[in-house]
């Protein structure tokens, strides 16, 4: 199906709406200077992503994209930033022009391997076909508690020690 054709649809054209804010708030996390404004243009980010993840027929994952990470993350984030009471007087105003340069022409290599998959993409890509339970909660619930489940526990415990360890930060400021 032609590229066009698709953005003529309404869920082609809210895919499109939903990827242009989706990326839109991620570059904003990235160029603002304050770690505040950044993580509520992560918040934005993550709403769009959960809005792409609806048209996907992924509404499982949609509403924990929103629970978790918009929501426990974010407050977890935003309160971190506050603790440590991080401003703008931290940021260097000195020249980093080499690593400006780095950085976009880091972006233009990124870029240009995205467009090389994309462009070796068949144009008709083959009807998959998901079992009925796919994406249920327990099916995802299965999954997770068998298959996954020491990465989901490390993860636990990664976050746990980002949490002591922002907070062993904070103390020694006090």
């Amino acid at each position: 199906m032609d590229t066009l054709a698709i953005l003529g649809t309404a869920e082609g054209a809210t895919f499109a709406l939903f990827a242009v804010f989706t990326v839109a708030t991620a570059v904003g996390v990235v160029i603002t200077r304050s770690p505040v404004y950044a993580a509520m243009n992560l918040v934005g980010s993550f709403f769009f992503l959960a809005g792409i993840y609806v048209l996907l027929a992924a509404h499982l994952i949609a509403f924990m994209q929103i629970l978790v990470y918009a929501g426990a993350v974010m407050v977890l984030f935003l309160f971190v930033i506050m603790l440590l009471s991080l401003g703008d007087e931290h940021l260097g105003r000195g020249p980093r022009r080499a690593m400006q340069w780095v950085g976009v022409l880091g972006a233009v290599g990124l870029l240009s391997v995205v467009a090389a998959a994309v462009g070796r993409v068949q144009d008709e890509m083959p009807a998959l076909s998901s079992p009925r339970t796919f994406g249920t909660v327990k099916a995802v619930g299965q999954k997770l508690f068998t298959e996954f489940l020491l990465p989901f526990e490390v993860t636990s415990l990664l976050l746990l020690v980002a949490i002591v360890g922002a907070v062993v930060v904070a103390k020694e400021r006090i």
